[in-house]
């Protein structure tokens, strides 16, 4: 089937490649329009119902018509002298609020097509004021998605006209929190982010000429993978608006990183394997080139993509909706890229031709020696000393991973005016007054609550460990509900924050409800450590699971039991490897609580699935290379030649897309890690590991098949190979195979 759709493809290669531009045209249009429509920031959405925090959140909803609000932003208002708040202050703070708070803020027009219209009117509340008189705290919430640009300038607009009205009043004013501290951390991360994407481009362009010594080759599969991605960008977007599903902020940056890594791997393996066709058949023509070419790597490409396709399907088996998400859009995004592969790339190449590698000449000529063949031989003569130092280098920096901690807390978040006012407002107020937690008490059956039955809870709560202040009852509508708003302590995003939610204060609330009633606690602190408890159930689920499926595609594709059993071992030290080294760097070296939560799972999805592409490719050539009349080494080492250009510019380019995740504070560490990761697979496992477990193993890697022979292709006993570049090795008379030697 892969060869009647690459023949297909290379036959109408003009029309493949127009029916892609349209789709990467259209697609990208609807993509971009309507990305932050499906959206959410609000992690206590993606928890499943049955968690503690999940529930308040549905009382506050149903009884009081309160949702989380991502852009809710706490002003800050101060004398510019500095001097405490008089009554005069007071008014004029009172009479500017309400002046902004009537105002409708018209959104600034932007170029991008299809982008909603913002303009709103803020709605602004009065906040505590500090014990000392200091300052007051102003509330202002805006409608709509913080991490939409049409949203963010309507904020900035608010912004300056709120500096402006109270710098009359001779008032100085700070912003933190919500949108506030979105837009912040955007601005400060922009430059950095456009540097970084400028040099992973450059990184790609530069190691393609490198390597082909050509410019086609350096920006033709650049130009294809950005047309891929609207496609997928579009059809992910496109089947969360379809079926109703809320995609995390992350997920677009993590699909456009993942789509950018594997086309190019994948337009890599394409090209190495074309050029080598046209220089070992001049004769052919560029069509039937390429659609021998993509008949040949096809099902290795297939059966690399299904892997990371089966991998991120099993997070539809997560409960935490963040990971649910995920999966999905990765697994569509994926699937684009490989039917990309199939269709667009060969197409590329048939209408190239031998043009995709110009102006370069020396390809056509065979290299026989190079740090390609040197490392082919060297793997292949020594298996054991090359398999034990690959070991032991993964098993150091494996060892990184004893004592390893999750940690929930954002870390090396840039200093920015939203984090120096939240560090003002901390100094006289509990350190979560900006983010304040609530205790939702709900009647079991339909009877009135009294504010009185509140007051032992009211009480106790206020003397619990880690309570700064606890608010006055508030009472529903319909009096079946009250809410009791509390002010931590401690900042509400660290870990001392989630233990004394998930411990004392809880135990407070669920010892103290009124009789009749149940009691929930929510708030930033409440929600994390609920995902605490999801992930960690996740993690049980979805590790083994993926771990089968990966192990089942690659029986399917090697037809063999012992080598999925070698390439699941290779690339589980290789995952344990990585996340060690990421230990021993944030938890360790950079004295951080721990790693991030989401870590361990995304690491391992990514590395595992993504590693086992060159496991793939480098296993997929030793077996054409033992189904020749060769040793079994020999196979190796030319396996190793002929892949390891391929495997290890495709490796550098993926880990450099993923390092550049490691500019934003909120990707560090996945950056970092995922970098490493396809690092050690492609450097490491792919062309150190796997190689010299296939030489020690010869043949026997693929029992129970008899070998890796093809039929009927033994040479006669008595055939003498000529002696070429690989003198170590003698000719073995086949019946030798069947007498042990290898």
């Amino acid at each position: 089937m892969i060869r009647k759709l690459t023949t297909f493809s290379t036959r109408h290669r003009w029309k493949m490649v127009i029916v892609w531009t349209l789709l990467g045209a259209a697609l990208s249009f609807v993509g971009q329009a309507m990305m932050y429509d499906v959206t959410d920031s609000q992690a206590g959405d993606f928890l499943p119902k049955q968690y503690d925090s999940a529930k308040a959140l549905r009382t506050a909803e149903d009884k009081f018509g309160i949702k989380p609000d991502a852009n809710a932003v706490t002003v800050l208002v101060a004398r510019e002298d500095g001097k405490k708040l008089a009554q005069g202050d007071e008014r004029r703070i009172a009479d500017t609020a309400a002046g902004l708070g009537r105002e409708r803020i018209t959104a600034p027009k932007r170029e991008e097509p299809l982008m909603k219209d913002h303009s709103q009117t803020p709605r602004i509340s009065a906040g505590a004021v500090a014990p000392d008189r200091s300052f007051r705290l102003l509330t202002v919430s805006l409608d709509g998605n913080p991490n939409d640009p049409g949203l963010q300038d309507v904020y900035k607009e608010f912004r300056d006209s709120a500096q402006h009205e109270f710098a009359e009043a001779d008032l100085r004013v700070g912003f933190t929190g919500g949108i506030a501290s979105t837009v912040d951390n955007t601005d400060a991360e922009k430059t950095t982010g456009e540097v970084v994407g400028a040099l992973t481009m450059g990184l790609i362009v530069l190691l393609n000429v490198l390597v082909f010594r050509s410019l086609a080759a350096a920006f033709v599969p650049l130009i294809a993978v950005a047309l891929i991605g609207g496609v997928a960008s579009g059809a992910v977007v496109g089947a969360a608006k379809v079926f109703g599903i809320d995609l995390d902020p992350s997920t677009p940056s993590l699909i456009g990183v993942v789509l950018i890594g594997i086309g190019i791997d994948y337009f890599l393996f394409l090209m190495f394997r074309f050029r080598e066709q046209l220089r070992n058949h001049p004769e052919q023509d560029a069509r039937t080139a390429a659609a021998e070419t993509t008949g040949r790597v096809g099902n290795a490409i297939t059966s690399a993509a299904l892997t990371i396709v089966a991998a991120f399907a099993t997070l539809g088996l997560a409960s935490f909706g963040q990971f649910r998400v995920l999966g999905p859009a990765i697994a569509i995004s994926v699937l684009v890229m490989l039917l990309a592969s199939l269709t667009l790339m060969p197409a590329l190449l048939a209408v190239l031709g031998r043009g995709m590698f110009w102006p370069a000449r020396a390809w056509k000529k065979e290299r026989t020696e190079g740090a390609a063949a040197r490392l082919g031989r060297a793997v292949s003569a020594r298996p054991v000393r090359y398999a034990l130092g690959s070991l032991v280098l993964l098993g150091a920096l494996g060892a990184g991973t004893l004592g390893m901690k999750m940690s929930y807390d954002q870390q090396g978040l840039p200093e920015t005016a939203a984090v120096r006012t939240a560090e003002q407002i901390s100094r006289s107020l509990p350190a979560g007054v900006s983010d304040p937690h609530t205790v939702y008490v709900e009647s079991s059956n339909g009877s009135a609550l009294k504010e009185s039955s509140l007051t032992g809870m009211t009480r106790v709560l206020g003397k619990a460990e880690g309570v700064g202040e606890v608010g006055k009852p508030v009472l529903s509508k319909d009096r079946t509900a009250a809410r009791l708003d509390l002010f931590l302590s401690v900042k509400s995003d660290t870990q001392h924050a989630r233990d004394l939610v998930s411990g004392p204060i809880r135990d407070a609330v669920a010892r103290t409800a009124p009789q009749g009633t149940e009691a929930h606690l929510t708030g930033t602190a409440a929600i994390y450590a609920d995902i605490s408890t999801a992930v960690e159930k996740d993690l049980r689920l979805v590790f083994p699971v993926a771990a089968l499926l990966i192990a089942v595609i690659l029986f399917l594709l090697l037809r063999s039991l012992l080598a999925p059993v070698v390439l699941m071992i290779a690339v589980g030290l290789g995952f344990v490897a990585t996340l060690g080294a990421s230990t021993l760097l944030f938890q360790h070296g950079l004295d951080r609580p721990g790693v991030s939560f989401t870590l361990p799972l995304v690491l391992f999805l990514f590395v595992v699935a993504l590693g086992t592409d060159y496991n793939i490719l480098i296993t997929d050539r030793i077996r054409e290379e033992m189904a020749k009349p060769v040793p079994a080494r020999r196979a190796v080492a030319e396996a190793v030649r002929h892949t390891a250009p391929a495997i290890a510019t495709a490796g550098i380019v993926l880990a450099g897309s993923f390092a550049s995740l490691a500019a934003s504070p909120a990707t560090q560490e996945i950056g970092f890690a995922t970098g490493l990761g396809i690092i050690l697979a492609s450097l490491v496992l792919s062309l150190v590991l796997v190689p010299a477990l296939a030489a020690l193993l010869g043949r026997g890697l693929w029992w129970p098949r008899r070998s890796g022979r093809t039929r009927g292709r033994h040479p006669a006993p008595d055939v003498q190979f000529a002696p070429g570049p690989y003198e170590p090795y003698e000719a073995v008379p086949a019946h030798a195979e069947h007498q042990g030697v290898r």
